[in-house]
């Protein structure tokens, strides 16, 4: 039974962020994507006429996970610490669940041969960047955080210690768990960055 457009399309995109962990973003190519599912080239090229258009379908994909991620960790939290440790969970595990990533961020395609798919994670990179500085002011409001760092340096913090413990975790062949090991550092940031009243 043939598959539909949609599900083909998820399958090649589910496929790329497969070879991408196991070989590296840089050596996926269209020959492998389709050796590894079983089709044609001419049947991928229906679905995504170019690398790029691929590429910026894996984008998209990753995009709306993390979104879906955030905007779910925000909610059914009243304190701003809390939301940042949630936003953060939350990143992590799509981290986990999408160990490609890392390496996506520091690849060729991504940093020499593919604007849009570079303007596409930055993007995304900076709506996390805005969630973390706006529950940071929001703390700084309840004095649960101190007020002389600027909220978008503490931000900038947060989510280059994020970055760190993914790296970290990468080049480490994930040798421990990603969401506890960044949620253990973030709780040391926090602390760094908590009024004494709170």
């Amino acid at each position: 039974m043939r598959k539909s457009s949609d599900l083909r399309k998820a399958e090649i995109v589910d496929t790329v962020l497969s070879l991408a962990d196991r070989i590296g973003p840089d050596r996926v190519t269209t020959g492998a994507v389709t050796a590894e599912i079983g089709i044609t080239q001419a049947a991928l090229f229906r679905h995504f006429p170019t690398k790029a258009a691929l590429w910026q379908a894996v984008a998209a994909s990753v995009a709306e996970a993390m979104t879906r991620a955030w905007d779910a960790a925000l909610t059914g939290h009243s304190l701003p610490v809390d939301r940042i440790k949630a936003v953060i969970a939350a990143q992590l595990e799509r981290i986990a669940a999408t160990p490609a990533l890392p390496m996506l961020l520091f690849s060729r395609e991504l940093n020499v041969e593919n604007a849009e798919l570079r303007m596409a994670f930055a993007g995304r990179l900076m709506a996390f960047h805005g969630h973390l500085r706006r529950e940071i002011a929001a703390g700084q409001q309840q004095k649960a955080l101190r007020t002389d760092v600027a909220p978008d340096d503490a931000a900038m913090l947060l989510t280059s210690l994020v970055q760190g413990v993914a790296i970290r975790w990468t080049l480490g062949a994930r040798a421990f768990p990603i969401r506890d090991e960044g949620l253990r550092m973030l709780d040391v940031q926090l602390r760094l960055l908590a009024t004494r009243e709170a």
